[in-house]
């Protein structure tokens, strides 16, 4: 991002685009034994990687709070403040927060396949980090629906861990084809600053 400017146009296009499509891949249900996937996580971890952590993160930023001020965009249909008190609610806290991450490693490893998907590992260790250390105080606590740690790793690590695998690999693999086809990338300010990062340190 620019100093002096908090976001460029560019910048807030490509930060809605993104927001939208977080939450369009809420309607996007892959229903499976026992669970239901949706693609909100591969679209806040592709925005991670390809915007950087501080336009991913404020992306994924952008989605719960249109999701909280009430649009039905979050997994299910809902919305709206008092989804602070749904148990998942950690995992959109996490969206954020995995973004960060996420484009944190992106943007300080050589780009590559191997840095995609090891950002997108990052990202999904902190949404699950989040995401059940939230949903398990307010399941037990004040839904006062008794939910056992054995419970909580089985249905929220173990049950969704192999499609969400699956996500960070896909999410490596369409980042590396749309940075091959657009070498300046969607922030040619954002990449040259990398790139010159990247000589200054070689040749230091």
């Amino acid at each position: 991002m620019r100093k002096g400017k908090f976001l460029s146009t560019r910048e807030l296009v490509l930060c809605a685009l993104f927001s939208a499509l977080t939450a369009v891949g809420a309607y996007i249900r892959i229903p499976l034994p026992m669970l239901t996937l949706t693609l909100q996580f591969f679209f806040t971890n592709l925005a991670a990687l390809l915007l950087g952590r501080k336009l991913g993160a404020f992306a994924a930023a952008g989605y719960v709070l249109a999701g909280l001020a009430g649009l039905p965009i979050f997994a299910g249909g809902s919305g709206g403040v008092a989804y602070v008190l749904h148990p998942t609610f950690g995992y959109l806290v996490g969206f954020i927060a995995g973004a960060w991450a996420a484009g944190f490693v992106a943007e300080r490893l050589r780009p590559g396949m191997r840095t995609w998907m090891l950002a997108g590992l990052t990202n999904l260790a902190v949404l699950y980090a989040l995401g059940m250390a939230y949903y398990y105080p307010i399941a037990n606590y004040y839904l006062k629906t008794p939910f056992g740690v054995k419970a909580l790793f089985y249905y929220c690590f173990l049950l969704p861990l192999p499609g969400d695998l699956i996500k960070c690999f896909l999410g490596a693999v369409v980042t590396d084809r749309l940075r091959a086809m657009l070498p300046g990338g969607l922030l040619p300010s954002a990449s040259a600053g990398r790139e010159v990062s990247d000589k200054e340190d070689i040749e230091g």
